[in-house]
């Protein structure tokens, strides 16, 4: 049995949990629990949706892998939240410890990327620098002989996941799950970068951004 745990907070990105879960919840003999400070629902990050944690950090102090997810809602965990307590225990006897999107940030207030290279959403390289860590825009960086994966914004988390069912069970394993998830991207537009985006999407961006704060 592998069990993985998804700690959830208020303001989450509802994908950076639940594309993960979808991948690795597939896998065999693995289980998947969402894990909190207290048991109950966590709204994301506009507040629209609500994801419910079953467990709390007592609960599973020692899973196999954990999955901490992004948000705005990371900004509030950075200082003596019990987050990073569990992460620090979890990962001493975790086989990985791993992040997507800003969910690095609470890797790194918890001391696990002081001096590696490290991976968020492109809007928050300079927070992540300021945790110990060298941004990269790499989409997903890895660091086995610590254990510890990051991945780049919301969406990256699929592929980390992909990637940890290859080394939770092998490549053929990996293969079957982006199989059963349909994940064969083939987006509409070249817009999922900062380079390939442009100063005009960047502008429009930061106006619906605004609208949103």
């Amino acid at each position: 049995m592998t069990r993985i745990a998804i700690p959830l907070f208020d303001r989450l990105t509802a994908l950076d949990a639940i594309g993960p879960y979808e991948t690795l919840q597939r896998l065999p003999g693995a289980t998947v629990t969402f894990v909190a400070e207290r048991t109950g629902e966590f709204r994301t990050d506009n507040g629209f949706l609500g994801l419910v944690a079953d467990a709390t950090y007592d609960d599973l102090p020692d899973p196999e892998v954990v999955v901490v997810p992004g948000g705005v809602g990371t900004r509030a965990l950075l200082d003596d939240h019990p987050i990073l307590d569990w992460v620090r225990t979890a990962h001493e006897t975790s086989r990985f410890t791993t992040s997507v999107c800003t969910g690095s940030l609470v890797l790194g207030a918890a001391g696990l990327l002081d001096g590696l290279t490290a991976t968020t959403h492109w809007g928050a390289y300079g927070a992540l620098e300021k945790h110990g860590a060298t941004a990269t825009a790499d989409r997903v960086v890895e660091h086995l002989d610590e254990r510890i994966i990051t991945a780049a914004g919301v969406s990256s988390g699929i592929d980390m996941a992909l990637r940890l069912s290859e080394l939770l069970v092998d490549d053929i394993a990996a293969k079957a799950m982006q199989l059963m998830i349909e994940y064969d991207p083939q987006p509409p537009f070249d817009a999922g970068n900062v380079d390939a985006a442009g100063d005009e999407v960047m502008a429009r961006l930061i106006e619906y951004s605004a609208d949103k704060s």
